[in-house]
């Protein structure tokens, strides 16, 4: 393996990690958005109010994009197994 292999093999491990992470990044983000909307119009300031909707709804996306998330990451160790079987032969 040389230093562009394992350039790729960073780059590709960056992508993966964002690809997996990016649906429930976004709706976290999201929800928290509208949520400080709402406290800020009505100026109710308690914490577990943001807390409690962004736990609910990661688990929630967690669920629901587990199957995506494990085909991204299926094709990542394919690629990493292709690598390693190129570097032995």
């Amino acid at each position: 393996m040389n230093a562009v292999d394992a350039n790729e093999l960073v780059q590709l491990a960056i992508w993966t990690t964002l690809l997996i992470s990016a649906p429930v990044v976004a709706a976290v983000m999201t929800v928290g958005l509208v949520i400080s909307v709402l406290q800020a119009l009505t100026q109710i300031q308690e914490v577990t109010l943001t807390f409690v909707p962004k736990i609910i709804l990661a688990l929630l996306m967690l669920v629901v994009t587990a199957p995506y998330m494990g085909g991204q990451l299926g094709m990542f160790a394919d690629r990493v197994y292709g690598m390693i079987g190129a570097v032995v032969r």
